[in-house]
């Protein structure tokens, strides 16, 4: 990948760890240029509640470096606060600032200043509570960006899963489950696979919804009348899937070996799996995009903002799952394996 290119970093809500991972993670230098979009009075403040020494570096459209900053330095595209932060103490004031470093950011890799985007915790529900509405990230980006479908996927080292349903109550999946939206999800997860992170040949587990994968329509119907017939048109477009299979037994080495991703049915029937597996080190991708979002796998975790007790493995994941991404977009398909 050409050291030239820029991936953006927004820090999410800024009374939380979000500033405290941008500031711990930049004492060592990253492999590509990293334009943190954020405000330089919090993250000066931040960084000396911290005790580093960081040296935060300005940029601005138009100046963007084409090298990586030096270890313990930090490039900073200001973007002022509406109020100045009270570390762990949430303020309606500043929940505009939050949603301008994400269009600053989004809109920044529309326009091909940024190969990609990373993003840090954000709260929901303070941004609500400043009367805007707001339901996450991926919903924000995809309407910036005009898309009308996107996946919800959360990797960590091993193992994919991706989601046909996210944040639903249980008693609503059932009817959620549709065709449509399976062949819809199932597509983008195959598209960006195989675009974004150069795999000529998905294989692709589907969960069944029910226990069992329904056990022949015993305990449920939905895998005879909905997924396995909606599996079986992709398949004959020459996708490789293998399913519907019982959940409870699907994520086990023998089905996970050879396998690129898990489709599961709802939230929480393949997160818990992977979060054991990689609590921490896990990032969460936002596919079906026309441009590469990475964000971390955790809160805003408010009650350790400022005070130095936090593990950056998950941002460092999400970092380098961007980096490859875009390397991946990059290689030619014809000379992918």
């Amino acid at each position: 990948m050409p050291p030239s290119l820029r991936f953006a970093l927004t820090p999410g809500e800024p009374a939380g760890i979000g500033p405290d991972l941008c500031l711990l993670l930049a004492r060592e230098r990253q492999a590509h240029p990293l334009i943190c979009i954020a405000s330089t009075a919090l993250m000066k403040e931040r960084s000396v509640q911290l005790g580093l020494s960081i040296n935060l570096i300005r940029t601005d459209p138009g100046d963007w470096p084409a090298q990586p900053a030096p270890a313990g330095s930090l490039y900073v595209w200001d973007t002022p606060l509406a109020r100045p932060v009270k570390t762990g103490q949430l303020d309606q004031a500043n929940a505009a600032y939050v949603l301008q470093t994400l269009t600053r950011a989004g809109q920044g890799c529309l326009d091909g200043n940024f190969a990609g985007l990373i993003t840090a915790p954000v709260h929901k529900g303070i941004i609500n509570e400043a009367g805007i509405a707001f339901s996450g990230h991926t919903e924000f980006l995809a309407e910036l960006t005009q898309t009308e479908q996107v996946v919800m996927m959360l990797a960590t080292r091993g193992l994919r899963v991706a989601l046909v349903t996210t944040h639903l109550p249980l008693k609503d999946v059932a009817s959620a489950i549709t065709s449509e939206r399976l062949e819809r999800v199932t597509r983008i997860l195959h598209t960006d696979l195989r675009d974004k992170f150069a795999i000529a040949a998905p294989r692709i587990l589907v969960c069944g919804l029910n226990p069992h994968a329904g056990e022949g329509g015993h305990l449920g119907r939905e895998e005879i009348d909905i997924i396995e017939p909606a599996l079986q048109r992709l398949r004959d477009e020459g996708m490789n899937l293998i399913g519907p299979l019982p959940a409870d037994t699907l994520f086990t080495p023998k089905h996970l070996e050879h396998c690129d991703a898990v489709l599961a049915m709802y939230h929480d029937q393949g997160l818990p799996v992977l979060k054991y597996k990689g609590f921490g080190a896990a990032v969460n991708v936002t596919l079906g995009l026309p441009i590469i979002r990475t964000s971390v796998d955790h809160g805003t975790a408010l009650d350790l903002a400022g005070t130095g007790r936090i593990d950056c493995g998950s941002l460092q994941v999400a970092l380098e799952t961007a980096y490859e991404m875009a390397q991946s977009s990059l290689t030619p398909k014809s000379a992918r394996p």
